[in-house]
């Protein structure tokens, strides 16, 4: 029986590493390698694509803000728990691999009451391996491996998670000093407009101008009265939204001044020449983790057409007395192998199909997010390669719409000119500036977004705990 034993370990130490998993390669990148090319795209930029988000953004309210949301936001800590259960789960599986040893201590005593009845004792001690199955075609290795790559996607989830608050923060702060920017904007022109009424009102009085320029002039006061209620309510909007990615609230001397004063602040990011670096983008890496896991399953499907063997081992002692529980004589131990095998039902080729079919799911996810970061980023860049000019355009008009109206301003307190070509002129340099100010706002999260995008920011790469050995 003990040779027996041994024959049977040594025959699982000899076929331990067999696995059924198909052997992974890493699919081929199903975006284009370079970089679009255009009119709507600048020049390439060789070097590291990616920068971190401390160089990025060199405001320190901003960066401060940033770090209170790293510290504080409740999604981000939702994601970490996702982090650690999957990390639980995987030891968990991995323990499956190995035996578990229990010990045990029992005693039986029986007393006659009747003179025809005999005294009796029993006493035990044993120490044994409950049933451990020998993982002779890699099932349990293969579903380990699962469980493994499991948690190093929500790693990689953890990781976007991050990346993606670190811009959604800095946009959401942008967001809040344009509209800042924008209520700044209504409150002049209400003053000039208000001015205006007061001049036209008086002209009309003395007969010299028109009841109808008095309503005109009315209905610039009032388009300004209600974008400072408009905007006003979007300020408070902006600060809650700030405030919920935080997770606390802001102090009022860490909000934007205004946003041509972060303007400044917020630095370019290199794209790089190469699209490689979406390989390394988190969401990526999570999908193809994802695929890998899927991958795994199909070996441990297939191990299930295949026999399963088990083992039960203990060794212990037993005795009538206590006193000679630990003599030679009172140790013993037993071997009990067990081997099962599926004859006949669709369940095991059922989930095989299953499995191949979730790997075919998880390779065409990961083909589709890689795509989709190439986009995204190819998007940034054409944005990125028009926004100089069109900022630049947009100044020029606000400069010439000033001088017109102020042009047209003057004529008019100066009875040389109309009042309907000073009046559109305030409403040009009025709807000028608001998109000056959108422009601006593009350009700042158009900086953010490719940020995000590229997902290349080393600084937040920290697991957030140590790695399990795999």
């Amino acid at each position: 029986m003990r040779r027996a034993s041994l024959a049977l370990l040594g025959l699982a130490t000899t076929l331990a590493g067999c696995n059924m998993a198909p052997h992974y390669v890493r699919p081929e990148s199903a975006a284009p390698p370079q970089w679009p090319q255009g009119a709507a795209y600048g020049p390439e930029q060789a070097g590291a694509a990616g920068l971190p988000w401390r160089t990025l953004f060199t405001d320190p309210r901003l960066q401060h803000v940033i770090e209170l949301a790293l510290a504080n936001n409740r999604d981000l800590r939702a994601s970490l728990a996702s982090v650690a259960s999957a990390r639980a789960q995987y030891h968990v599986e991995r323990s499956y691999q190995l035996p578990t040893i229990s010990g045990g201590a029992n005693a039986s005593i029986t007393r006659g009451i009747k003179t025809d009845q005999l005294d009796s004792s029993t006493y035990s001690g044993t120490v044994g391996m409950s049933s451990f199955e020998i993982d002779l075609f890699g099932r349990l290795k293969n579903q380990t491996r699962a469980a493994f790559e499991s948690y190093l996607a929500s790693q990689s989830g953890y990781r976007s998670a991050r990346l993606t608050l670190v811009a959604e923060t800095a946009t959401a702060y942008a967001t809040l000093a344009s509209d800042r920017d924008l209520l700044s904007i209504a409150q002049s022109t209400l003053a000039s407009g208000t001015r205006s009424l007061e001049l036209t009102q008086e002209l009309f009085r003395s007969g010299l101008t028109s009841a109808g320029d008095v309503q005109s002039a009315i209905t610039v006061v009032e388009q300004a009265r209600s974008d400072i209620a408009n905007q006003t309510t979007l300020v408070a909007q902006d600060r809650n939204a700030l405030e919920l990615l935080v997770g606390a609230p802001v102090a009022d001397d860490l909000l934007p001044a205004s946003l041509s004063e972060l303007d400044g602040t917020i630095g370019h990011v290199p794209a790089g020449v190469s699209s490689d670096i979406l390989l390394q983008r988190p969401d990526v890496l999570q999908a193809e983790h994802q695929l890998q896991g899927a991958n795994a399953s199909i070996g441990e499907a297939r191990a299930a057409f295949f026999p399963t063997i088990k083992l039960t081992s203990a060794v212990g002692l037993a005795s009538s007395a206590l006193s000679s529980l630990f003599t030679g004589g009172a140790l013993n131990w037993n071997v009990t192998p067990s081997a099962s095998v599926p004859i006949l039902g669709g369940v095991t080729k059922g989930n095989l199909q299953y499995a191949k079919a979730q790997r075919d799911y998880y390779l065409a996810q990961y083909e589709k997010t890689v795509q989709s970061a190439f986009r995204d980023v190819a998007d940034s860049l054409a944005r990125r390669g028009t926004i100089v000019d069109q900022r630049g355009a947009q100044a020029r008009l606000v400069a010439a719409s000033e001088k017109a109206y102020t042009l047209a301003d003057e004529q008019y307190r100066a009875g040389t000119g109309t009042f309907l070509t000073a009046l559109v002129d305030q409403r040009s340099l009025y709807t000028a500036r608001q998109t000056q100010v959108s422009t601006i706002l593009t350009d700042i999260s158009n900086r953010i977004t490719l940020y995000n995008v590229l997902g290349a920011d080393p600084s937040l790469d920290a697991t957030p705990t140590n790695p399990p050995h795999s």
